[in-house]
């Protein structure tokens, strides 16, 4: 049986993709005192241990691409396998998290 692995998406092509219009669901899997603290726009929280109950609200339009991510990318890669194993087609990891995008996109984002 194939092993189904996620990819990754670095901050600079993820920026590109939502400068150029293109369909992205971000999904924070993080915890909400993070979340709170520091969040891309419009992204949903399902925090990592909830996500096996919460499959159902994930509800990306055809053709779009889930990101998912958490602080450094670790989270986020399982979540993204977890996805994938469950269905979701498209989905990536933000390589680095949350971190690498206040480090390389925007740096008056906090960081903790």
């Amino acid at each position: 049986m194939k092993s189904i692995m996620a990819g990754e998406i670095s901050c600079r092509d993820l920026v590109a993709k939502i400068a150029a219009a293109e369909s992205i669901h971000l999904l924070d899997v993080r915890q909400p005192d993070e979340h709170a603290l520091v969040a891309l726009p419009a992204s949903q929280l399902i925090p990592v241990h909830d996500l096996p109950r919460r499959l159902a609200e994930i509800q990306p339009l055809d053709g779009t691409t889930v990101v998912v991510y958490c602080h450094h990318g670790v989270r986020s890669l399982m979540a993204a396998n977890f996805l994938l194993r469950n269905g979701f087609r498209n989905v990536v990891s933000l390589a680095g998290g949350i971190d690498a995008w206040s480090r390389e996109v925007d740096p008056a984002m906090p960081r903790y």
